[in-house]
């Protein structure tokens, strides 16, 4: 029976990995509205919880005497990050190019699922609260792996991308056009920092870096939003049992 309920578990996780990519790339729009949503429902009191600890680091002050400053400001990180992550969201999913964007997708399923197993490995083995660490510490390293993946994607060169905004892009681009431009355009950019960065180093390290500096590790902030919850789910089906 345990090894049942483990292969439903699994099902349940890869239909969950697979249900918040298939709903960023059939309506991005939606995708960035719930993502923003969730930032803002399950950042509030983390942010909160976390400034509680800080506060005695930063404030030679009894902590109660800081309540009222702790909430508002860790109100106001939830928001940011909260609108930052639904911004991020929409413009990884949106576009005019369908191989692109199932490619993206793709890329964002197997960095969720590589999330996931990560969480549940700190939690077994370190006893890390998948929640807090997650949502805290998982940005990075996942963002890294999604700008990695994303920078074998073709780019289209600076000279392309003038051209393109020149001779093809509308005087008032749709919301799909316009991001498919700025992901074509940091592409490019990307590349010409890899072609920098290969005048010193080898090509695979350049490469590397030029991932690390992109502005696709954003995505690392919806990735972990997205794994930790995931996580949550199934640890909460587990304690059930």
């Amino acid at each position: 029976m345990r090894i049942i309920f483990n292969a439903i578990l699994m099902a349940l996780e890869l239909a969950a990995i697979a249900g918040v990519a298939w709903l960023g790339l059939q309506s991005p729009l939606l995708f960035a509205g719930v993502t923003a949503a969730l930032a803002l429902a399950v950042g509030a009191g983390l942010e909160i919880a976390r400034l509680k600890n800080e506060m005695p680091f930063y404030f030679d002050r009894p902590p109660g005497q800081l309540q009222v400053f702790t909430a508002l400001t860790g109100a106001a990180e939830a928001i940011v990050k909260a609108v930052l992550a639904g911004v991020v969201a929409l413009l990884t999913f949106l576009g005019t190019d369908a191989e692109r964007l199932d490619s993206v997708a793709i890329a964002f399923a197997i960095c969720l699922f590589l999330g996931v197993q990560l969480v549940h490995l700190l939690a077994r083995t370190l006893h890390a609260r998948p929640l807090r660490w997650g949502y805290f510490r998982l940005a990075a390293p996942l963002g890294l792996l999604f700008s990695g993946g994303l920078s074998f994607l073709p780019s289209p060169g600076i000279t392309e991308m003038a051209k393109r905004a020149a001779f093809e892009l509308p005087e008032r681009p749709s919301l799909e056009q316009a991001s498919e431009f700025l992901f074509l355009l940091k592409q490019s950019f990307d590349d010409i920092v890899e072609r920098m960065l290969g005048l010193v180093f080898d090509p695979g390290v350049a490469q590397g870096l030029s991932a690390i500096v992109s502005v696709n590790m954003l995505s690392g902030f919806v990735l972990a939003l997205y794994a930790v919850l995931i996580a949550e789910m199934i640890r909460w089906l587990e304690a059930r049992v």
